[in-house]
Parts: structure tokens; C-alpha cells; sequence
């Protein structure tokens, strides 16, 4: 059984830094089967429901060397796509940088 810690990625759906906490998710071991008469999909591994949230990623590595998981870590990406503030009245500037079109 192969545990991953990482830092999760914001929501999509809502704005903000999102969550600085690092997580630990344990690796499926059975792969996922489609019930053949309501055609959910299950799993028979119990170990997937569970995540554990750390403060700092050295805690969950100590949690995981602590109760002999083994473990990977995944770095969080740097945000290549830095947002600039950008303001309405920017539009009208004199000094704007080509025409202003609809």
C-alpha cells in the first residue's frame, strides 16, 4: 500500500488561494468494478475514503514513517500563470498601447 502526500490544487470553481494544507491519500489496491445492476461504480477497498490533512509536509511524512507507510511526495507546481491587477479605468489611459475596440 502506497501512500501520496501532496499539496491540493485550488477549486476550479471558486476564487482564492486555496487550501495549504497537505493531504495524504492512500493508492488504490483493487481496481474499481461496475455493479451490474445499477451500473454505480464500487470498490471493495476501504482505504481509498481515506485522507488525512497535515499542516506542513514534514508532519505527514513523519506520519507515514511512523506507522510504516510507504510513501511518495508530490511538489506542488509553481503558478506560471501569475494574475496582474487590471483595472477598468486602465481602458481609457492616454497612454494605452493599441485601439480600444468593442
Amino acid at each position: 500500500m502506497t501512500a501520496r502526500i501532496y499539496l491540493p490544487a485550488p477549486s476550479a470553481t471558486q476564487s482564492g488561494p486555496g487550501s495549504d494544507m497537505w493531504r495524504l491519500d492512500f493508492e488504490p489496491e483493487l481496481p474499481r468494478s461496475i455493479e451490474p445492476l445499477m451500473g454505480w461504480t464500487s470498490s471493495g477497498d476501504m482505504r481509498q475514503q481515506v485522507r488525512l490533512n497535515f499542516a506542513t509536509k514534514e508532519e505527514a511524512i513523519a506520519y507515514a514513517e511512523r506507522n510504516g507507510l510507504a510513501y511518495r511526495v508530490e511538489e506542488p507546481r509553481p503558478n506560471l500563470a501569475a494574475r496582474r491587477g487590471v483595472s477598468y479605468s486602465d481602458n481609457f489611459k492616454t497612454s494605452r498601447i493599441g485601439l480600444w475596440t468593442h
